[in-house]
């Protein structure tokens, strides 16, 4: 990465974290309950069996409402964990992400060591995190590129889920960033690929 984009993504990331400072507890909670609903209507989530979802941070739109319904509908629900050997992030299912997670390296739940292994390729939808994204389905991590390694690695639909506030109109591109299919903010549903991956 040269100095340029290193500098436009840090001051990206810089942008986006003070924008969702301002947003209250309230309008947080209320944007990610829209965001969760519109996407457990899509065909895609509808439809997928084994799934790869996350626990937030802090900053970080919450999630629950989808690890809620995953569960419900016996979905396979994996979540990441780092793989300190691989240095890499591998995944393992959960069956109740109260009681299952542990602290992970970077401060984030994972599962524990007793929760099955999930194959990477075996998952059809993936939830990716990120700072920002954009309606080409660019999407700006926190920087270390672990998570796109692991979407790197996947088969499945990658669907980013956001704020409106972290939908922006350029991101830097590096030849290791990877591209979600879609993107569920509480406003709008974005769809980047074809056909059945935009229902």
């Amino acid at each position: 990465m040269n100095d340029t984009s290193r500098e436009e993504k840090a001051a990206l990331r810089h942008r986006i974290r003070d924008e969702l400072n301002r947003l209250t507890p309230s309008a947080r909670a209320a944007a990610s309950a829209c965001a969760c609903s519109r996407l457990v209507q899509k065909q895609i989530w509808r439809e997928a069996r084994s799934v790869l979802l996350y626990i937030p941070l802090r900053d970080e739109l919450d999630v629950e409402p989808l690890l809620q319904d995953a569960l419900a509908a016996a979905k396979e629900l994996a979540l990441p964990y780092f793989d300190s050997q691989s240095e890499s992030y591998l995944a393992r299912r959960v069956l109740d992400f109260r009681e299952h997670l542990q602290p992970g390296r970077f401060g984030i739940a994972e599962p524990k060591e007793g929760c099955p292994e999930v194959p990477l390729k075996r998952l059809d939808f993936i939830l990716a995190p990120g700072v920002a994204f954009t309606a080409d389905g660019r999407r700006l991590g926190r920087g270390k590129g672990f998570y796109d390694r692991l979407l790197a690695s996947v088969c499945g639909i990658k669907c980013g889920i956001a704020f409106d506030e972290q939908i922006v109109d350029d991101i830097p591109a590096e030849p290791h960033d990877i591209r979600v299919d879609c993107v569920s903010t509480p406003a709008r549903w974005i769809g980047v690929g074809q056909g059945v991956v935009l229902k």
